[in-house]
């Protein structure tokens, strides 16, 4: 398996792309875009949004090909879920 040669940890990237969400963005997406899927560059906080992960991530790296990826989704404590349904509990 390849390993990949990040500037940051798994860590930082979580903690600092949860940050960057919490302080820039959620106010701007929660609302209208609940369940979505937002991919945001850590270094940059330029972010897509869109109901399919791919399409995000494929955007933002269209527009920032060396960036260092975050992704969640809106309202949601998780990405994608292992068994179970989402709940309304989220909301």
């Amino acid at each position: 398996m390849p390993t990949l040669d990040l500037p940051y940890s798994i860590k930082e990237i979580c903690d600092r792309g949860r940050e960057i969400y919490e302080r820039d963005i959620r106010a701007k997406v929660e609302a209208d875009h609940f369940g979505e899927v937002l991919v945001v560059d850590i270094e940059s906080g330029d972010y897509e949004v869109d109901e399919d992960h791919l399409t995000a991530a494929e955007r933002i790296r269209a527009r920032r090909s060396e960036g260092v990826y975050y992704a969640l989704r809106i309202g949601f404590p998780a990405l994608d879920k292992i068994g179970g349904s989402w709940g309304e509990q989220y909301r």
